[in-house]
C-alpha cells in the first residue's frame, strides 16, 4: 500500500499538504481563498526539482487513491528544492515571507506528513514514517529530522514513540516548533 508518488497523485497530495500545513498553506498562496493553496501545491506536486515534488513523496494508497503521504528530502538540498517554489509564489502570488531554514545538511527531512481524516487512527502515519526510515537508509542517510508545532502534543507523542528525540526549537513562518531527530541504526 506504500509506494512512490506519481504526477497523477498530485490532486490528492495537494489536499494532504494543505491538511498538514494548516494556515501556513494559505500564507504561501497569499490568499484567503481555500482553492488557491490546493492549486499551488497540486502544481508543484506534479513537477520535479522542488520540495513538494512527487519524487520526494511516498504515499499510502487504497483503491488507487493516495489517502496518506509523507514528503522528505535531503536537508542539504533545502535551498535548491525551495527556490522554484518560492520564486513562483513571490512572482505569481505576491508571497513576501522568508521562511527560516527548517532543516540542514546531515538530515533527511520530513517536510509534511498527513493522512485523510477518514483514514486516521489506523496506523497509516506510523507505517509511512517507518517506510521512510528504510527509504532514507537506502539513500545513505543516518538521521531523519522533522519539526512539530508547539502544542501538537499528539504528533509529538507519535514521533517520540517511534524513537525521535528533541534537538531544540526552530521558528518557521511565525510559529515555534520542536526539532526532532531519529538516528537510523547502523
Amino acid at each position: 500500500m506504500i509506494r512512490q508518488a506519481t504526477p497523477a497523485d498530485a490532486p490528492a497530495i495537494s489536499r494532504l499538504i494543505v491538511l498538514a500545513m494548516g494556515p501556513v498553506a494559505a500564507k504561501f498562496a497569499n490568499t484567503d481563498d481555500p482553492a488557491k493553496p490546493l492549486e499551488l501545491f497540486e502544481r508543484f506536486a506534479k513537477l520535479t526539482g522542488n520540495q513538494y515534488s512527487f519524487t520526494n513523496i511516498l504515499v499510502w494508497a487504497e483503491q488507487g487513491e493516495a489517502c496518506g503521504m509523507i514528503i522528505a528530502y535531503d536537508g542539504a538540498k533545502l535551498d535548491e528544492l525551495r527556490k522554484p517554489f518560492l520564486d513562483y509564489t513571490r512572482s505569481q502570488l505576491g508571497f513576501t515571507g522568508t521562511p527560516e531554514d527548517e532543516t540542514q545538511p546531515g538530515e533527511y527531512y520530513i517536510d509534511c506528513l498527513a493522512v485523510n481524516p477518514d483514514q486516521q487512527g489506523k496506523g497509516i502515519a506510523k507505517k509511512l514514517i517507518t517506510a521512510l526510515f528504510d527509504h532514507a537508509a537506502a539513500l545513505g542517510h543516518n538521521t531523519v529530522g522533522l519539526l512539530v508545532s508547539k502544542g501538537n502534543d499528539k504528533a509529538k507523542k507519535l514521533y517520540t514513540y517511534l524513537g525521535f528525540e528533541e534537538q531544540g526549537e526552530k521558528q518557521l513562518l511565525g510559529g515555534s516548533h520542536s526539532h526532532l531527530q531519529y538516528k537510523i541504526p547502523a
